[in-house]
């Protein structure tokens, strides 16, 4: 299948994945804390099904990979910590949460590029975080210790059955 529009499907569902975590962004900026939170929901939907339409089309590339980690770093990592400053009064413990979340995603996801895992994950997939976090969001709760819990999760060495 070395189709060049057939390679750029599993491109543009993570491109759309992406774009969920801007537009999350953006409606959080405006006030509109539960499309945000809904967004990221959209964003893990959409990023569910790009690597498995890469590997059935067999079109699987550096660049997808690369892609996905980027736009899963905005719609997993930064998107879902703004609608947690957004909500929560800040503190040290906040401003500490607020920094250790997307860094520890961002390490989980060079981490996983660098050793890829085969059925199984080490630490929590950051869409699981940022679906835990636009959840939390959703309910316009914040917690900096879950915040910080999910974030040493994302790093840990526990092993997750992938999907």
């Amino acid at each position: 299948m070395s189709n060049p529009i057939v390679k750029t499907i599993p491109n543009l569902f993570t491109l759309g994945n992406l774009l969920c975590g801007i537009f999350s962004i953006t409606a959080n900026m405006n006030g509109y804390l539960r499309l945000a939170a809904l967004l990221i929901f959209l964003a893990a939907f959409l990023d569910l099904f790009d690597g498995r339409i890469a590997r059935r089309l067999k079109v699987s590339s550096e660049l997808g990979v690369g892609l996905d980690s980027l736009a899963d770093i905005i719609s997993f990592g930064v998107a879902p910590i703004l609608i947690f400053y957004t909500l929560t009064p800040h503190s040290w413990v906040t401003s500490f949460a607020f920094m250790i979340y997307p860094t520890m995603g961002a390490l989980r996801l060079a981490r996983f590029n660098a050793n890829p895992t085969v059925g199984y994950f080490v630490g929590i997939p950051i869409t699981l975080a940022g679906l835990i976090m636009a959840l939390m969001g959703a309910f316009q709760y914040s917690n900096a210790y879950i915040t910080i819990f999910l974030a040493l999760l994302m790093v840990s060495p526990i092993r997750v059955r992938k999907l």
